[in-house]
Parts: C-alpha cells; sequence; structure tokens
C-alpha cells in the first residue's frame, strides 16, 4: 500500500483530499493527514477505511521528517514560506513532493539536489498558478506545432461569488485568504510588455489602470495588472513576445472603490494604530481624514476623496460599515489589519453561499501570413461551502499529479512546472471530468506590432 501524506488540512485541501479517498480502494493508498489543529484533518478524513488523521506540527523538524520517511509522496498545502523545508527532507529521504504554491529562487537553487536524490519537486500545481499554466500551454503548443509565431498573450483569473450569491453591492466576497485581498497588488511596481513597450504601474495606480473582459454567459469584469507579468516569457518559451500580460478579474465597479482605500491608506500594513483595540471604525475612518469639529465623518470623507453622494461607490461604502461605531477589538492592528476585520464582518460566505472561478486567456499569433486570435475560458461554480471552486480547482490539479507520479506516469525529475505535455494533457483531460473545461474559440484579431 502507497502512503499519501497531505500536510495542511485547511480550505483549500479539501477537495484534494476527498478524491484520494475516492481513488484509495482502486490505487491501494493511504492517506494520512496532518495538521496543527487536529479537528481540520479530522473533517476531512472521516472515518474512511483508507484514511488516517493526525496532528502534526510542521515546524517540528524530528516530527516532520520522521512522517515524510513513512510516506511514498508528500503534498505540502502549507503557507508558501514553508514549503523549501519540507522539500529539503524530502531530498534527503528521496521522497516526491508536490506543492501549489509559486517557486522561489530559493526552490529552483534545490534543482541539482533534486535531481542527484532521483525525486521531482512538483510546484506551481493548483489553479493560479497551475490550472492557468496547463490551459495556456496546451494552446501554445499547438499554436507551435502548426508552425505559428505568437505575438500576445493576456491571461486573466478570479476568485468571485457565484451569480447565485451574489447579493452585496460590491459583486464580491471572500473565497481566499482575506489577507491576500486586503494586500494585493503591494511591493513593487506591476510590470507587463505591451506591443514591444515596457509598462509598469505603480501600486497607487493599479486600480484605475483595468481592463474589461467579457465572458460568454457571464457578463463583465474588470482586471488589474498582476505584480510580475514578465517572468511568464521564459516559462512559457516566449523570450521574444511583444505584449504579455497577466491579471486579476473583479466584477465591474470593484476596482474603483477598493481605490478608494488605497488613496486614503487604508491598505498600509507596515504601522500600528494607536489604540486600535477600543477604536470604532467611525474613529478608524476619521483618524486618516482632515480635522474640522463641525462636519461630519461622511461628510469630511466625500469631500476629501471627491464622491458624490449619488456615486455608486458611495453605497458600497456605506453598505460595509466603515462609518458605524462598532469596535475593531484588535489589539496595536495595522490599518491592513482593521480594514480586514471590517471587509470580514460583510464579505464572509454565508451558509448557502456558491464562489466561482473564471479565468481567461487571449492569444495572437500569425499563421501562414495571416493575423490570428484565439480566446479560451473556463467557469466553475463550486458545490458548498467545504468543496468550493477554488478548493476544486486548487486540489484537484495536485491529486491527479499525484496520482501520476504514484503510478510512475510523470518520470521527470528535478524541480518542475506543469508546462509539460506529458503533465498537463493528461490533467486537463481528468479535469474535465470534474466539470473544470476551457472553450476555446478563434475571433477576429486584434493586431499586435
Amino acid at each position: 500500500m502507497k502512503r499519501i501524506l497531505v500536510i495542511g488540512a485547511g480550505r483549500s485541501s479539501s477537495t484534494m483530499i476527498k478524491y484520494f479517498l475516492n481513488q484509495s480502494q482502486k490505487e491501494n493508498w493511504l492517506i494520512r493527514v496532518g495538521d496543527m489543529q487536529l479537528s481540520f484533518a479530522q473533517e476531512k478524513v472521516g472515518n474512511h477505511v483508507n484514511g488516517e488523521a493526525f496532528k502534526f506540527n510542521a515546524l517540528n523538524a524530528e516530527e516532520r521528517r520522521k512522517e515524510i520517511s513513512n510516506s511514498d509522496i508528500v503534498i505540502s498545502m502549507l503557507p508558501a514560506r514553508f514549503h523549501l523545508e519540507v522539500v529539503r527532507d524530502c531530498i534527503d529521504l528521496k521522497k516526491d513532493v508536490i506543492t501549489p504554491s509559486y517557486v522561489t529562487d530559493e526552490m529552483k537553487a534545490l534543482n541539482e539536489q533534486i535531481i542527484d536524490a532521483g525525486i521531482i519537486a512538483m510546484n506551481e500545481m493548483g489553479l493560479d498558478p497551475g490550472i492557468d499554466h496547463m490551459s495556456a500551454m496546451k494552446i501554445l503548443d499547438e499554436i507551435e506545432e502548426k508552425g505559428g509565431v505568437v505575438s500576445g498573450f493576456e491571461s486573466f483569473t478570479g476568485g468571485l461569488i457565484a451569480p447565485e450569491s451574489d447579493n452585496n453591492p460590491w459583486n464580491y466576497k471572500f473565497t481566499w485568504n482575506p489577507r491576500n485581498v486586503v494586500l494585493a497588488g503591494q511591493g513593487g511596481a506591476a510590470k507587463f510588455i505591451q506591443e514591444g513597450q515596457y509598462k509598469y504601474i505603480a501600486y497607487n495606480n493599479l486600480f484605475r489602470r483595468t481592463e474589461i473582459i467579457e465572458i460568454e454567459g457571464f457578463g463583465k469584469f474588470e482586471g488589474y495588472a498582476n505584480r510580475d507579468s514578465l517572468r511568464y516569457r521564459s516559462i512559457y518559451g516566449l523570450e521574444n513576445i511583444p505584449t504579455i500580460y497577466r491579471g486579476t478579474l473583479r466584477k465591474i465597479g470593484f476596482c474603483r472603490a477598493w481605490n478608494i482605500f488605497v488613496k486614503l491608506g487604508l491598505t498600509d500594513d507596515s504601522y500600528v494604530i494607536e489604540g486600535s483595540e477600543e477604536m470604532t471604525y467611525r474613529q478608524f475612518i476619521n483618524s486618516f481624514l482632515s480635522y474640522n469639529s463641525h462636519d461630519s465623518v461622511e461628510l469630511k470623507f466625500r469631500y476629501q476623496l471627491r464622491i458624490e453622494q449619488d456615486d455608486y461607490i458611495w453605497e458600497k461604502l456605506v453598505w460595509l460599515g466603515i462609518f458605524e461605531d462598532k469596535k475593531v477589538g484588535i489589539k496595536d492592528a495595522t490599518p491592513a489589519q482593521i480594514l480586514q476585520k471590517i471587509l470580514e464582518d460583510k464579505w464572509t460566505l454565508e451558509e448557502n453561499d456558491k464562489d466561482m472561478i473564471v479565468m481567461w486567456h487571449k492569444l495572437n499569433f500569425k499563421l501562414n501570413g495571416e493575423n490570428k486570435e484565439i480566446r479560451s475560458y473556463m467557469t466553475y461554480i463550486g458545490e458548498d461551502q467545504t468543496y468550493t471552486a477554488m478548493s476544486d480547482t486548487v486540489g484537484l490539479p495536485v491529486a491527479i499529479c499525484a496520482k501520476m507520479i504514484l503510478n510512475n506516469k510523470i518520470k521527470l525529475k528535478g524541480v518542475h512546472l506543469p508546462i509539460h505535455k506529458e503533465i498537463y494533457l493528461p490533467i486537463l483531460k481528468e479535469l474535465e471530468d470534474y466539470g473544470i473545461v476551457f472553450k476555446e474559440r478563434e475571433v477576429q484579431p486584434v493586431l499586435y506590432s
């Protein structure tokens, strides 16, 4: 019996663990799920005969090495900063390992050691990164096989609320880590290339420079640029491409409203607000406004940020409750932490809510002297709050990849991403069985130089 070690039993692990358990009898697997919160692991495993839940401190080196040594493959669903130690142990103990996180320079530096150990460290095997790579490479390879030359690649992904659960003015709820949403776009300018010109968008302008994307059957979305689109040129073998742009999708109107928080400084995570624990939401907002003892907080807010009372943004802000006298209740909190608390009051999924994933690609290329354009998109709605669209689209690629490695269908060694045909074709095909399907069509091209 082959033993699968899953480290981390958070929300994103739900579908993956379910897949392993469902396939365990046929594949002769034992699935061991470890988490600091034993209840998380127990909830995911249940009473399945081929599943074991246990309390696990992944930061304890002795405990971690013991569990890894008793496994055939390791799935690290830990926060990205903890993967490296897991991988180092996997090298020493010669165990294959999969993570859904971005490859770091430190991970790349281990490549030779991983090859020497005769194992594979598969990274970026999730949604974004993951399914985005696989679906893009499928089209890119097909274009190359026909003799086409790609001139433009644009790609957007959004974790959103499903239409049937979309019941607030922001058309948004948290379907992933709230902190990542609040801090999105920080840490440097967004970088991309457009028609041969390098472009940069500073954080203070990020949410005002958006693209409009229309998805058949789901209407229009707006996309803002991800931090570094340029790194994908080498990943996809597009070093000389004139246009490459990756971004994040939201419903129309979100970005302009979110930009209000950016302008006011509410997304800043670099300093602490004095007396935050006893402060109210209203006082928190007022602390960023000019002093005027005669005007209300609302009036000062609208004046400072140039918001008319009939502006749709105003409805969104008032609905959030930012002017309420509710206590923050967090000691020594940063502005970003307080904003997150405010948003969690209103943007948390309700019991019957469903989430949705939207992914969209546009590829421009020249074939036989003709300019062509292919558009590809995927929409996927989750089942419930356990088996969310995010959990499905992150967890299923990991699980399918693990099955392929255990069955010796992937023979690569070293640090890898799912950009190889022998990896992405079978995974994309099996994802279709779960309703994760890309629709492709050729359209009249938008020309690039």
